[in-house]
């Protein structure tokens, strides 16, 4: 690793690159859990359930795709000394149309989503109370005023907490169906079983792959990772987050193929897909084991939640910010002060509302018809522009020559966007137009 001439966050010399050391892990982490929610471990279930031990494999690649992409976006941050968002500004002006239209889009509805997701497990846990809306509006209230009144050092805190039950439980449920050991080494061969395709493309895109990603150099920033000093703390990092990541997956893969797939029982599509689990759960092992099981669910939501309240309005914060300024200025700051001034700014506060209160409307009203076409086609979008955009500023002249793409970085984002291209024309085929 070489050296760097640049400045740490305090404005002192960054003469040598840091030791990656364990204790320096938490962006990765955050990122990792905002990414993973519970639809995405439905679907994984799923593909358990249908195929069994199958497709472990697509599941192992798509940890690596993740790694990457997330290393990319990170790296970003600290090679250019740029925000994404100002990279993403550099390209032209479509990207700015791009996310202005996709923000304001996609965080309505998602908002509606990560409160009824949330709001599902405590309703399972205390069927004699409040109904679903009420719990959904609670969970959007307590994350609005978490993340409203506390800094990322908080923050990273009780996400690592979410992060710590929700492996608990994940591997705990894994370890009690007992997997077959034989056949999850089969299940690293690389087959396509009739009619798996789908199944094969959403483990290796599905799973921890949203706008989050992009948020991780945001959180590297806010860390106080500021210059390319920290390259080897953040890529150590990104891949505790991802190989965390991989093992949630690989759990869920075996909880389908054991619990499920033997037994041929079907679960709902959809977070509530875990609440039929909960009750497989609860006939082969008890209340006490469906209970942790909820628990867990619910850490897995709520943790996407809060995560995404912050991050993106991050992201949100950054957007207005550059939008307003001149082109061409302010590229030199990607770092804590910038994300701390960012958390107090009024854009930053206006998006928390904007997730939270109007998508309480979509609770009592079914996703107005163009609002979903919407949504869908603008989602299906998100992964293939990240990927495709970072191939394209990692092998310019804004990231300097030292920290370009090599051929490995270069073969991986081009895999990641061809895969993203592949699900965003499907998502759209399926989509109810």
């Amino acid at each position: 690793m070489a050296e760097t001439r640049a400045t740490t966050g305090t404005g002192e010399p960054a003469s040598r690159p840091r030791k990656s050391s364990w204790k320096y892990i938490g962006p990765g982490i955050v990122v990792a859990a905002t990414g993973v929610g519970a639809g995405d471990l439905v679907a994984t279930l799923i593909a358990g359930s249908k195929f069994g031990y199958t497709l472990l494999w697509a599941a192992v690649i798509g940890c690596l795709v993740k790694i990457s992409l997330a290393e990319a976006a990170g790296r970003w941050h600290l090679a250019a000394g740029r925000t994404l968002f100002d990279g993403w500004r550099s390209l032209g002006a479509w990207t700015t149309v791009y996310f202005a239209v996709y923000v304001v889009v996609w965080g309505f509805i998602y908002g509606a989503t990560a409160m009824s997701s949330s709001a599902l497990p405590i309703v399972a846990l205390f069927p004699d109370g409040p109904g679903l809306k009420f719990w959904a509006i609670m969970t959007g209230l307590i994350g609005l005023a978490f993340v409203w009144f506390n800094r990322y050092a908080v923050f990273e805190k009780v996400m690592t907490v979410l992060v710590g039950i929700m492996f608990v439980v994940v591997v705990y449920v894994a370890a009690r169906v007992v997997p077959d050991v034989g056949a999850s080494f089969a299940g690293l061969v690389p087959v396509l079983p009739d009619g798996s395709l789908l199944y094969t493309l959403g483990l290796i895109g599905g799973v921890g792959g949203t706008i989050t990603m992009a948020a991780y150099g945001y959180w590297v920033n806010a860390k106080g990772w500021s210059n390319s000093s920290w390259m080897k703390v953040m890529r150590l990092d990104n891949r505790v987050a991802y190989v965390t990541t991989g093992i949630f997956v690989v759990a869920m893969l075996i909880v389908g193929a054991e619990l499920l797939h033997a037994s041929q029982i079907a679960l709902t599509s959809g977070d509530r897909g875990l609440i039929d689990l909960g009750k497989v759960l609860e006939d082969r092992f008890g209340g006490a084991t469906a209970t942790l099981f909820l628990v867990g669910f619910f850490a897995t939501s709520f943790s996407s939640l809060i995560g995404v309240w912050h991050g993106v309005s991050l992201m949100f914060a950054d957007f207005v910010e550059r939008f307003r300024a001149p082109a061409g200025e302010g590229k030199e700051h990607a770092g804590p002060e910038a994300v701390d001034r960012q958390q107090r700014s009024v854009p930053f506060r206006a998006y928390l509302l904007w997730l939270t209160f109007p998508p309480m409307a979509l609770l009592w009203l079914d996703e107005p018809f163009g609002l979903v076409i919407a949504y869908g086609v603008l989602g299906a979008f998100f992964m293939p522009f990240l990927a495709l955009t970072l191939l394209w500023l990692l092998n310019s002249s804004r990231t300097p020559r030292e920290w370009r793409n090599g051929w490995v970085s270069n073969g991986m984002l081009a895999l990641a966007g061809l895969l993203f291209v592949v699900l965003c024309v499907q998502q759209v085929r399926e989509l109810p137009w």
